[in-house]
């Protein structure tokens, strides 16, 4: 009697189940890397566009260069992440973004400010990233 090789055993589906959850978790950190990684690019934007002209000076300032180049390491994190996750989930853990700007701007820059209105928009952001996580599960 001949064993077919193409008949998946129920080892190899309990790890593909595994590879399959692990390669989730892995998309799922690289998104919140890069919603790290855009909140920085969005801070640094916002500190090079006080002085932002389009001169050698106003273009060349290490603010800018380091915050578009965050911007593209962002979008290249995220196209990675897309390989094995559901841009259902990741889009919106993205948003984590937002709550990291909201958190470190009134920080950073004396003209910002963290209200209350802005404090209950950050608790939606996180219920709503929450209620996505518990969702996928």
């Amino acid at each position: 009697m001949t064993v077919c090789p193409y008949r998946p055993t129920s080892t190899t589906f309990i790890n593909s189940e595994r590879d399959s959850v692990l390669m989730w978790n892995k998309s799922v950190f690289l998104v919140l890397f890069a919603s790290l990684l855009l909140s920085m690019a969005q801070l640094l934007l916002k500190s090079a566009s006080s002085t932002f002209a389009f001169t050698f000076e106003g273009l060349f300032q290490i603010d800018l260069i380091l915050g578009i180049a965050f911007l593209g390491i962002t979008a290249a994190l995220f196209i990675v992440a897309l390989r094995d996750g559901e841009l259902t989930v990741l889009y919106p853990l993205m948003a984590t973004s937002y709550v990291w700007v909201a958190i470190a701007s009134p920080l950073l820059f004396p003209s910002d400010s963290l209200n209350v209105l802005k404090l209950a928009g950050v608790g939606s952001i996180i219920i709503g990233v929450y209620s996505l996580a518990r969702g996928h599960s």
